[in-house]
C-alpha cells in the first residue's frame, strides 16, 4: 500500500480474520477507558498521597480531559495524513510514558503531567474506528463499527472495579504499571497483526495554526466549564474563559474556512447529515454521562440518609459493571438494525431508550437493583448510539477524512460529557440536604438530575430523526460513493471514496 508498503502484516490478513483484527482495535479501546476512570477510586486519597490541596489534585482529572480535548482532533487529522495504524502506534506511546511518570510520582505536578500524557493517547478510539473502514471487508464493516464503538463502555465500566480492587489491596502505583503494561501489549498487537492502511499523500501539510487555535478555544471551554463551580459560574476567572473560548473558536472558524489544508474540514462537517449527527452526539454525550454521575453517589452514600445505599468502592464498580459488558452484548444487534433501516434508525432508537432508563429510575432509585436495571437499560440506548454515529459519519464523508471526521465527532461527544457534569454538579450542589453537619446532594436533586437526562435523551432521538439522510441513489458529498440502499452495508457506513 502507498506510503506503507514495507509493514509485514498486509490488508488481505485482515480480509482473512477480520475479527482478530476488530478485537486487537477493541481491546485497544477499552485500555483507553479504562485510563480515563482510572483514578475515580484515589479522588478522594490524592490530596494526601500527593501532598496537596484537594483542588490542586483535581487537575489530575482535569488534565487528561483537557489534553485528550485537543490531542483527538490533532490525531485524526495526522492519520488521515500518514495512516491511522502509525498513528494509532503514535498515540500509544504518550500512553505508555504518561501512565510510567505516573506510577513514579510522589507529588502532584509529575502526576499531572503524567496525567496528560495519557490524555494524549485518546484519539486510540476514533482513528481505530476510521481504520476499520480501510481494512474490513464491507459486509463486517457495521458490526466491527458497532463493536469498536462499545469498547468504551466496556473499559469505562470495567475500569471502576479494577482501579478499586487494584487500590484497595495493592499500592496505587500498581494501577499505573498494569496500565502501562496493557498499552505496550496492545501496541505490540498492532504492530504485529494489525494491517497499515493507505496514507494519504494528497492530503496536503499540517495546520499548525488550526490545531493551537482549536486547542486554545477548546482548553479555555472546557476549563470554564469543568472548574466553573468551582471558581464560580459568574467569578472573572470562569467568564473571562468562557469569553475566551467563544473568541478563540471563532477565530479558528474563520481560519479553517480560508487556509488550504484545514485541520478540520468545515464545509464537509457544515453538509447537513454530519452537522445534525454532531449535534446528536453532543445530546448523547450529555445523556450519556449524567447517570453515570448520579448512580455511583447513590450506590455510596450512606445509608442513614434514607436513600443512600452503603456500598463500598469496589462493590459499586461490580454493580456498574455489567453495564460497560451490555454495550458489548447490544452492539451487533445495533449493527443489524443500521443495516436494515439505516443508522439513523439506530441512532434515534438508541436516544430513545436512554430516556427510557431515565424514566424509569424515578421508582427505582432506591435499591442496588433498581439501579442495576437503570444502568443496563442506558447503556443498551448508548451502545445502540455510539455504533450509529460513526457509521452516519463515514457515509457522508470522504474517505481521505475519516479519521479527521470521526475525531471531530468523538470531540462532540467529549463536550456534550462536560458539559453534562458542570450541569449536573450545579444541581446537586444547590439541592441538599444537611447530615451530620455536611452538606449531600439530597435525593430530590438526583431525581431532578435523572429528569434532566431523560429531558436530553429525548431532545438527542429528535435531532437524530431529523437527520436528513439522502435517499438510495441520491448524488453525495465530492469524494464519496454513492449511497447504497437500505439493507446493505455501505448504507450502515460503508460508503467507500469513488475511485476515478
Amino acid at each position: 500500500m502507498d506510503g506503507l508498503d514495507t509493514d509485514s502484516v498486509d490488508s488481505s490478513q485482515a480480509e482473512r480474520r477480520p475479527g482478530g483484527v476488530v478485537a486487537i482495535l477493541a481491546f485497544a479501546g477499552i485500555v483507553a477507558a479504562i485510563t480515563q476512570t482510572l483514578v475515580v477510586p484515589l479522588i478522594g486519597e490524592l490530596p494526601t498521597l500527593l501532598d496537596t490541596s484537594a483542588s490542586n489534585a483535581s487537575w489530575v482529572i482535569t488534565a487528561t480531559l483537557l489534553a485528550a480535548a485537543v490531542a483527538t482532533p490533532v490525531a485524526g487529522r495526522l492519520g488521515d495524513m500518514y495512516g491511522k495504524r502509525t498513528m494509532l502506534l503514535v498515540s500509544l506511546l504518550p500512553l505508555v510514558v504518561g501512565s510510567v511518570v505516573c506510577a513514579l510520582s510522589s507529588t502532584v505536578v509529575p502526576m499531572i503531567a503524567g496525567r496528560g500524557l495519557q490524555g494524549l493517547g485518546m484519539g486510540v478510539v476514533p482513528l481505530g474506528i476510521s481504520l476499520l473502514r480501510d481494512i474490513v471487508p464491507a459486509e463486517k464493516l457495521g458490526s466491527s463499527i458497532a463493536i469498536m464503538s462499545a469498547s468504551l463502555g466496556v473499559g469505562g465500566a470495567l475500569g471502576l472495579p479494577f482501579s478499586a480492587a487494584i487500590a484497595e489491596n495493592a499500592s496505587w502505583r500498581v494501577l499505573f504499571w498494569v496500565v502501562a503494561a496493557l498499552a505496550v501489549a496492545v501496541a505490540s498487537l498492532i504492530w504485529f497483526l494489525v494491517p497499515a492502511d493507505r496514507a494519504n499523500t494528497a492530503a496536503g501539510g499540517f495546520d499548525l495554526l488550526g490545531a493551537l487555535g482549536l486547542g486554545a478555544g477548546l482548553i479555555c471551554l472546557l476549563l470554564g466549564v469543568s472548574k466553573g463551580a468551582d471558581w464560580g459560574w459568574g467569578s472573572a476567572t470562569t467568564l473571562g474563559l468562557l469569553g475566551a473560548a467563544v473568541a478563540a473558536l471563532l477565530a479558528w472558524g474563520w481560519w479553517e474556512l480560508r487556509t488550504r489544508d484545514p485541520l478540520v474540514d468545515l464545509r464537509v462537517t457544515a453538509r447537513p447529515q454530519v452537522l445534525m449527527t454532531n449535534a446528536a452526539s453532543i445530546l448523547v454525550g450529555f445523556a450519556m454521562y449524567a447517570q453515570s454521575l448520579v448512580v455511583p453517589q447513590l450506590l455510596q452514600l450512606p445509608e442513614a440518609t434514607g436513600y443512600g445505599l452503603g456500598q463500598s468502592m469496589l462493590a459499586m464498580g461490580l454493580w456498574m459493571a455489567p453495564a460497560g459488558l451490555m454495550m458489548m452484548l447490544i452492539s451487533p444487534i445495533g449493527a443489524k438494525l443500521s443495516a436494515a433501516r439505516g443508522p439513523k434508525i439506530t441512532l434515534t432508537v438508541g436516544a430513545l431508550i436512554i430516556a427510557l432508563g431515565y424514566g424509569v429510575s424515578l421508582p427505582l432509585l432506591g435499591s442496588t437493583g433498581g439501579l442495576l436495571v437503570v444502568t443496563l437499560v442506558c447503556s443498551t440506548g448508548v451502545g445502540f448510539a455510539y455504533g450509529a454515529m460513526p457509521a452516519l459519519i463515514m457515509s457522508a464523508v470522504p474517505q481521505s477524512e475519516t479519521a479527521s471526521a470521526n475525531s471531530f465527532n468523538t470531540l462532540m461527544r467529549s463536550i456534550g460529557s462536560s458539559v453534562s457534569a458542570a450541569v449536573i454538579a450545579v444541581v446537586l450542589a444547590q439541592m441538599t440536604t444537611d447530615f451530620g453537619g455536611f452538606a449531600l446532594p439530597s435525593e430530590d436533586g438526583f431525581r431532578v438530575a435523572m429528569l434532566i437526562g431523560c429531558g436530553v435523551g429525548l431532545v438527542a432521538a429528535a435531532v437524530a430523526f431529523l437527520i436528513p439522510v439522502p435517499r438510495p441513489g441520491a448524488l453525495p458529498g465530492p469524494g464519496t460513493a454513492p449511497l447504497a440502499a437500505p439493507g446493505t452495508a455501505e448504507n450502515a457506513g460503508t460508503a467507500f471514496e469513488a475511485k476515478a
